[in-house]
């Protein structure tokens, strides 16, 4: 506690002082010529670290929150001696209007133009749209993608990682499927045969690109030490994050609070004011912690008071996309759908809310529990058109 209490104080103190796409890849050209002549030469040493024993981290996807994880983790990489100094990043192509590629731009800029424009990324950052070649020599892999990608990405990588390989998941979301809901930490541990943490926490990408202070929370299973690596790897002044030994849990919450801000957006579309919309956030909460529990009787009760929990609740209620859309989705009565309001509002950029409300209600109908979550099952219904937005705080709560 000491110790994070002055990692609190020290970060306050320092920012007083500062301010479903084909998985099909272009042709690799060479990238290295767009890192400075700075990295080139550091390439070659860095502390006393011989390059063979540093650790390479490789970021799969690059879009709003991927590019701010790049950031984050390319400053510490300069600065670890365990660590190489390059970072690859995984870019699924896309042709600009100007017509040049994203990758090129990227690279030629260092400033991913689309996803996080005016945000330089760190000269060490390097953008790659070849999937297998950008994950090839990595032994750390940090997994950012909307959740409905990942099943996709991870056959297309099937076979090709090995050696001592760790991953990280900062995907929100997870599969259905026929033996019931699949965590996407397990999807990547289960097809890649890797070790997977999570990262999660109350993080709107755009603030922490702008290096506003946040919390995070790293979810980990058996040995506390590689959770320490990646807090090593991701935590700066204005980015604290904490581990926690609850993977499940803190996936979760992860994913189940963009479900709760779908709802919130709704209360905020039909103007139903602050009461109103905190008593959503609590409800929501609380039928976060009892799925949850259900689904892994492991979880911790004290996660949901980490970042990962009630802060990202709270933060993603407030702020966040899942909220906006579906603010715009109640102003318009439902007569616009969240499929064309998502293509206006986000610039390329994926509803996780949406999709994550229809497998949550798939597994509450599986396991016939959708009496029991009355919040969970009235969003989806509604994001569907089987119900009016108005319904959202027309249901008697059920307690557990």
């Amino acid at each position: 506690m000491r110790f994070r209490s002055f990692f609190f104080s020290s970060s306050i103190f320092s920012l007083s002082h500062s301010r479903s796409p084909s998985l099909s890849s272009s042709p690799f050209s060479s990238l290295s010529a767009a890192m400075s002549p700075a990295l080139e030469k550091s390439r070659q040493g860095n502390g006393g670290c011989n390059d063979d024993s540093k650790s390479k981290v490789t970021v799969v996807g690059s879009g709003n929150w991927g590019s701010v994880a790049a950031k984050l983790i390319a400053s510490n990489a300069l600065k670890l001696p365990s660590f190489h100094d390059e970072v690859r990043m995984w870019v699924f192509e896309e042709v600009l209007p100007n017509g040049e590629k994203l990758t090129d731009v990227i690279n030629k800029t260092n400033e991913n133009v689309k996803y996080l424009p005016g945000i330089k990324l760190g000269r060490n950052v390097v953008a790659d749209p070849d999937l297998e070649n950008a994950v090839k020599e990595a032994n750390m892999l940090v997994f950012v993608t909307p959740h409905q990608f990942m099943d996709g990405i991870c056959k297309k990588l099937d076979g090709k990682i090995t050696g001592d390989v760790e991953a990280i998941s900062l995907v929100k979301g997870m599969e259905v499927k026929k033996e019931g809901p699949c965590m996407i930490s397990s999807l990547i541990s289960k097809q890649l045969g890797i070790n997977c943490c999570v990262l999660m926490g109350a993080n709107i990408a755009n603030e922490i690109a702008v290096e506003k202070f946040s919390e995070a929370t790293v979810g980990y299973r058996g040995s506390r030490e590689i959770a320490d690596t990646w807090v090593q790897l991701f935590s700066t002044p204005y980015f604290m994050v904490t581990p926690v030994h609850d993977v499940e849990g803190v996936e979760l919450c992860g994913t189940l609070k963009n479900v709760v801000a779908i709802a919130a957006g709704f209360v905020d579309g039909l103007e139903m004011g602050n009461n109103t919309k905190a008593a959503i956030m609590r409800i929501g909460l609380r039928e976060m912690k009892a799925l949850s529990k259900l689904l892994f009787p492991s979880v911790k009760d004290s996660t949901f008071f980490e970042s990962c929990g009630v802060a990202d609740v709270i933060t993603t209620c407030l702020g966040g996309r899942n909220r906006r859309v579906a603010e715009a989705f109640a102003k318009s009565r439902g007569k616009r759908s969240f499929d064309e309001l998502e293509a206006e509002m986000l610039q390329g950029q994926k509803l996780q809310g949406v999709s994550t409300a229809k497998e949550v209600y798939e597994v509450l109908k599986h396991c016939g529990w959708l009496e029991m979550f009355p919040l969970f099952s009235t969003v989806h219904q509604i994001c569907t058109g089987r119900l009016q937005p108005e319904a959202i705080v027309q249901y008697r709560e059920n307690k557990l």
